[in-house]
């Protein structure tokens, strides 16, 4: 039931395990499952066929479409797919329809519809009630093809901050922004929004108050790249040119790699200071809470300011003992990993306040479920030999860290690493591949901490650097790995951790004025009253206080 629709894929229904054998034996490198695992009560599940195909040396790639529900979005995927498959690739799904409505709309733009029709229909499948949607795609491709100098994708803090920072240098830049959200929001206040320090409004505004007024803002989401073709994707198969690339588009949460967080998020006493609409139920939960257990999770790394997730436990904990109740809450930290910091210079003074909350500490566990209306989490504790056992405990409230990778349309590209990450360089940021392309903020595989104070140095960093390319500087510059975590352990004191790579201290004042060693009153008012102001007025706004970046020697 094979049909071969062109030199490089052919289609077919449903396949079984049993079937790779064959499918190699005929010459396929590569195999596309555009069909939903258990869309079927008798579908065979893509990870048979995938342990099957890749005994046998054949890449796969999981792309799945719900039937008549095709998106641009599910489009992009599996050109993307198709493009970084080795060739020829088999696509399958329940009948073939749906492979074959992907190919017609991928090619919208590169071939004549009567060639798609015809190649279609010689494989058993019709697509003339889809021309109308080819058509118009083909047509918006054709239309829509824009193209600026630098193209940055994300208007987060590092993106936002790089445009600043590019016109602060040359007013003229042609620079587009590109970035489908309409607030942009400060993600280092969300845990004081968790403490009721600061209200949830006081961390966000609109995008269009934030973007350089001489950026162009091209609202849309990104959903591949062609570095070969100096372009960026977005949604509507419409293709943007550019001459340099920025990449910046943050990170993505994945709420769904824990079984039942999704469905009770917001609820049943499971809260989270990762998410703007959650935090407010953090702060109104610990309020709440007399009695009980108090779970706190930290998943596996990387994740963005791994500090967090023990800051909401502290900060928890500190009102809970000046209201007079801890005594009657169990405290817990969950980590999958072996230590509570990173960087063994700030443990002792987060071990005194794990003494002073009497919380327990629990390393090498991940969260992997949660019953919410069980109140009951499930963890996979992983022993020293590597066995692994699965533990469970009841909570009366429980923060999460959800687990976090690269963007989906970042690690099925070209640009990023094997493990889904902007693949740059960690000196100058550049990618190392493609020398017009640059990195920076979370999404990058630079092994420093995921930080907006970490966009905050890369950012003048990127810039100098693509400035050189241009001719306009004489000499590149290094990005040293700096980050900074502000761990709040207690309402009006903070252990100041910055560092660089390799975990090396490097604080930003003396050890008179702030020791980010001991708990300060100083670095509170810095994270309360100082970085705020510094975020939205200096870094946003191109000035590089204590910023400015060191040139390669």
């Amino acid at each position: 039931m094979i049909r071969k629709l062109t030199d490089e894929l052919s289609i077919s229904p449903q396949i079984a395990a049993t079937d790779v054998a064959d499918i190699a034996a005929r010459g396929f490198r590569s195999i596309m499952s555009n069909r939903p695992d258990g869309e079927g009560a008798d579908q065979p599940s893509f990870a048979g066929i995938e342990m099957k195909a890749r005994e046998l040396g054949l890449a796969t790639a999981y792309v799945p479409v719900s039937t008549g529900k095709i998106t641009d979005s599910d489009v992009a995927a599996f050109n993307s797919a198709l493009t970084e498959l080795p060739k020829p690739v088999l696509a399958y799904c329940r009948s073939g329809t749906r492979c074959a409505s992907l190919w017609s709309l991928t090619e919208a733009s590169k071939r004549p519809l009567a060639d798609i029709l015809d190649r279609t229909q010689c494989v058993g499948h019709d697509m003339a009630g889809v021309a109308s949607q080819i058509e118009s795609r083909a047509e918006a491709s054709n239309a829509s093809i824009a193209k600026h100098d630098i193209v940055i994708v994300g208007g987060g803090a590092a993106g936002a901050a790089v445009a600043a920072s590019l016109l602060a240098r040359k007013r003229d830049l042609d620079i587009a922004i590109v970035d489908p959200a309409e607030t942009h929001y400060y993600q280092p206040g969300w845990t004081l929004v968790g403490a009721g320090v600061f209200t949830a409004k006081q961390t966000s505004k609109p995008m269009a108050s934030i973007l350089p007024r001489r950026v162009t803002w091209i609202r849309a989401a990104v959903v591949g790249f062609e570095p070969d073709k100096n372009s960026v994707i977005i949604e509507g198969c419409r293709s943007i040119a550019y001459n340099h690339l920025i990449v910046c588009p943050g990170i993505k949460l994945h709420w769904g790699g824990i079984e039942g967080l999704s469905e009770t998020l917001g609820k049943n006493g499971v809260t989270s200071n990762y998410r703007y609409d959650l935090a407010p139920y953090t702060w109104k939960l610990v309020q709440e809470l007399k009695s009980g257990r108090a779970l706190f999770t930290q998943p596996p790394m990387p994740i963005k300011c791994a500090g967090a997730p023990q800051k909401a436990m502290y900060l928890s904990a500190d009102h809970w003992l000046r209201a007079g109740c801890l005594k009657d809450i169990d405290v817990s930290f969950f980590n999958s990993g072996p230590v509570l910091f990173g960087v063994a210079d700030y443990v002792p003074a987060l071990m005194d306040y794990v003494n002073r909350y009497d919380a327990t500490l629990n390393f090498s566990h991940t969260l992997t479920a949660i019953d919410g209306p069980a109140k009951m989490a499930r963890f996979m504790r992983t022993a020293p030999d590597g066995s692994q056992t699965s533990v469970e405990t009841s909570f009366d409230m429980i923060h999460v860290c959800p687990p976090q990778t690269a963007p989906d349309f970042v690690r099925a590209s070209a640009l990023a690493d094997a493990a889904g990450w902007i693949d740059v360089d960690p000196a100058t940021l550049r990618h190392k591949t493609y020398r017009n392309i640059f990195g920076l903020g979370d999404v990058t595989n630079t092994p420093n901490a995921k930080t907006a104070a970490a966009a905050r140095k890369q950012a003048p960093v990127v810039t100098e650097n693509l400035l050189f390319d241009k001719g306009l500087r004489r000499t590149e510059c290094a990005y040293d790995g700096y980050g900074s975590c502000p761990l709040t352990v207690e309402r009006g004191k903070v252990v100041l951790a910055e560092f660089s790579y390799g975990g090396k201290v490097c604080s930003s004042f003396p050890d008179y004025v702030i020791d980010g060693t001991k708990p300060s009153r100083l670095a509170w008012t810095m994270k309360e009253r100082v970085l705020p102001p510094v975020y939205w007025q200096a870094m946003l706004k191109g000035r590089e206080w204590m910023a400015r970046p060191k040139g390669i020697e």
